[in-house]
């Protein structure tokens, strides 16, 4: 089987991609992967390269979520098709939402990460202005012209549905990682550590900020203080590191007793499973999606509380045997989010949509 997926280098999805790509081969599935928006490091193009099943073609076009962003998502649907067309490929995996309305003339599978409507209804309370409007019209349409819309948890899927009149088929498939071993029998440090965009206020970093002052941890974060379009986090109480490569992430995880993970909207959050994966206590933000992963096996707090945050760190700091208990509960968790048993749901999820399409064209020859 062959696939056409479209990823961007932006964050998130381009790590699902190449962990989902790398998990297909041993379906013997091949994938054309399309790059949009900003073009992919060295490291991804090298780290895609080292993936006997996949072929990285790229394109800078602008993502649909960017600023005035559809004469670009118009040429790129072209070069989509030509894709398609040039590698006969068996399958439309979509990361994205306006594509899906192209004549593609094969199953198109549409997986939500995330959108723009979804996130300001977390972040503000309200759907988004009507700036947004062609945003929105779009991605309805891309997503009620896919055989099957996939989320990576029920959660989330539920948030589409309330911005969305969804019409088509819809499945859960939760995200994982590929497999990695932690030693998670270390000495760790009194740090709360946190990962994410510090600038962007749906990470909600603030609030940890707010409850470290004049604590007596070293809470750290980790990721970029500055926006692209001029935002910027200055920390009064945690410590920003920057941004740093996978495996310092990881080195940081390792020795970090505490992660805290405050985000007000979170579709699913590959960096909480990498946490829980290296043996971190998870302390989440009290949302349905992080409820539905991690219920059990972490700790949660109202996540506008920064008073209820400090009681908690305080709380978990201070008792050792609670942490140990905590920590194996995330592993065991995180074991369950693999992205082989994702790979092995995408697959079927692609073979039963081929073969509908063999019984209709049967059906109507």
């Amino acid at each position: 089987m062959k696939l056409l997926m479209t990823t961007d280098a932006v964050g998130g999805v381009w790590t699902y991609a190449l962990d989902l790509c790398s998990a297909l081969a041993a379906h013997d599935v091949e994938v054309v992967l399309a790059s949009m928006g900003p073009l992919p490091t060295e490291a991804q193009r090298d780290a895609a390269k080292a993936l006997g099943n996949v072929s990285l073609l790229e394109s800078d076009y602008r993502l649909e979520w960017m600023t005035e962003p559809w004469d670009d998502v118009t040429v790129a649907g072209e070069w989509l098709l030509d894709l398609a067309a040039a590698n006969a490929v068996d399958v439309i995996h979509l990361n994205g939402y306006s594509h899906a309305t192209l004549p593609w003339r094969r199953p198109v599978v549409c997986v939500a990460h995330s959108c723009v409507s979804t996130w300001w209804q977390a972040v503000h309370g309200s759907p988004p202005p009507d700036r947004w409007n062609e945003y929105r019209h779009r991605v309805q349409d891309g997503l009620n012209s896919a055989n099957i819309i996939v989320a990576p948890t029920a959660a989330f899927l539920e948030q589409l549905g309330a911005s969305y009149r969804l019409t088509q088929p819809t499945r859960v498939i939760h995200n994982g990682r590929a497999a990695t071993t932690f030693n998670c029998d270390v000495s760790r440090e009194p740090i709360v550590l946190a990962c994410g965009r510090p600038w962007d206020v749906s990470k909600n970093l603030r609030v940890l900020d707010e409850a470290s002052q004049g604590s007596t941890w070293n809470a750290c974060v980790i990721g970029n203080t500055a926006g692209p379009d001029g935002q910027e986090f200055i920390p009064s109480a945690l410590r920003a590191v920057g941004h740093q490569p996978a495996h310092e992430v990881h080195a940081w995880m390792r020795q970090a007793s505490l992660f805290v993970h405050a985000a007000l909207y979170e579709p699913f959050g590959l960096v909480v499973l990498e946490a829980a994966a290296a043996g971190c206590v998870l302390v989440l933000a009290d949302i349905p999606t992080l409820r539905e992963l991690w219920d059990g096996a972490a700790e949660f707090f109202q996540p506008r509380s920064s008073d209820e945050l400090r009681a908690l760190l305080q709380a978990l700091l201070a008792d050792p045997e609670r942490q140990r208990k905590l920590a194996a509960a995330a592993r065991t968790r995180a074991s369950k989010y693999s992205m082989a048993v994702a790979a092995a749901e995408y697959v079927d999820t692609y073979r039963t949509l081929v073969r509908r399409r063999a019984t209709r064209r049967r059906a109507v020859a």
